[in-house]
């Protein structure tokens, strides 16, 4: 397989942007990332949890486009149908009536998630809806790209904008890790969405929705707010690890597979086993 560089003066890169998506695919698992993202192959089939998020997003994307609820919900509702049988990894499901009852069960799970959020859906005076941007950062040797599902007017600050992220879970988020993928994700968004409006970017609100109800009738939705004013150093940290890995993808390397890792660990090893990654890829500048 040969991959595609991007080049940015004199020095190649096999990728021409970094996304949050796409550097924790190369934390997680280079050769994995190596596939996907430079060699553009995604037939890993997605989890049935990533495919009902997929759909709310979706929903939630008309509805705060102007859609109505019922219309929103039954858009979602297309979008996870029209989702091939190839794409889905049904795991123990392997009979056809039994991907089938799997396939029910997932519309009812992405129903009752979606009915959740929009039960007590945020209001927001919303500036753009699933906001795709790119922008070039200083210090930075390749550009960085997000999509952001709200780009909102910021209720603490005048002039400035928020920017809401849909996530659709079966716990809440807890923890100082979590923080830590919050806030990268965070920075992500606010080079890109800056760029974009030309305006100050003041806070990444997390909007979790819990897909399962709780037996205790609490609510089902979460918000994890990051003020951007309040996490300076991270900015520092961010720069650091997006040009550490913008060097290592810039060296010649061997692409070694992550059999540990829970979603694509197998995937990557077979790759490895059969060869597929060949002397070319590097040496053509990885």
């Amino acid at each position: 397989m040969k991959g595609a560089s991007a080049k940015r003066g004199k020095k190649a890169f096999p990728i021409k942007h970094w996304s949050h998506s796409s550097l924790m695919a190369f934390l997680r698992n280079p050769l994995a990332w190596y596939k996907r993202y430079v060699e553009n192959i995604r037939d890993t089939p997605s989890n049935p949890s990533a495919v009902i998020g997929r759909a709310a997003h979706t929903a939630l994307q008309h509805f705060y486009g102007g859609i109505g609820k019922e219309g929103a919900v039954a858009l979602g509702l297309e979008y996870l149908r029209n989702v091939a049988d190839f794409e889905v990894n049904f795991g123990k499901a392997k009979s056809r009536r039994a991907q089938k009852e799997k396939r029910m069960h997932m519309e009812r799970d992405y129903l009752q998630a979606v009915s959740f959020y929009l039960a007590r859906a945020p209001k927001h005076k919303v500036v753009g809806v699933e906001v795709v941007a790119t922008a070039e950062v200083k210090g930075l040797a390749l550009p960085i790209k997000a999509v952001s599902d709200l780009v909102v007017e910021s209720r603490i600050q005048k002039g400035a904008l928020d920017i809401v992220d849909h996530k659709f879970v079966d716990t809440f988020s807890k923890g100082r890790g979590q923080k830590t993928l919050f806030v990268m994700q965070a920075i992500f968004n606010y080079y890109t969405v800056k760029k974009k409006y030309g305006k100050e970017v003041r806070r990444f609100i997390v909007q979790e929705c819990k897909k399962k109800k709780n037996a205790d009738g609490s609510s089902q939705m979460r918000r994890y707010i990051i003020d951007f004013a309040d996490v300076t150093d991270e900015f520092e940290v961010f720069h650091r690890l997006i040009n550490d890995a913008t060097t290592e993808i810039g060296r010649k390397r061997l692409y070694l597979p992550n059999p540990s890792d829970m979603f694509e660990g197998e995937n990557s090893f077979d790759i490895y086993r059969l060869g597929l990654v060949d002397e070319s890829a590097n040496d053509s500048g990885l």
